[in-house]
């Protein structure tokens, strides 16, 4: 099975925006290459995102680039939590 979205990429940048929800059933049909190119393209996301400079009066784009952060974070945490679960 494809990575949800078409692409790695996109599928980051659907995560990072929070149209796509991620738990470890996300990762079922996806192979052990596919997963290695998806957490490539979240780290690029993170480094990306992190980058991005924010002013520090702009109170709703600091918390809209922390949830972006939040939620590239956690779909990582959950990839590696599922491989080591499924041993891949």
């Amino acid at each position: 099975m494809a990575i949800p979205g078409g692409s790695a990429f996109g599928y980051a940048r659907d995560i990072a925006e929070g149209f796509q929800v991620v738990t470890e059933r996300s990762f079922k049909g996806i192979t052990p290459p596919e997963m290695d190119q998806l957490a490539f393209e979240i780290n690029r996301g993170l480094r990306d995102i992190r980058a991005e400079q924010v002013a520090t009066d702009d109170l709703p784009m600091i918390q809209a680039k922390n949830r972006k952060i939040q939620r590239m974070n956690g779909a990582l945490m959950m990839m590696r939590s599922f491989r080591q679960k499924a041993r891949i």
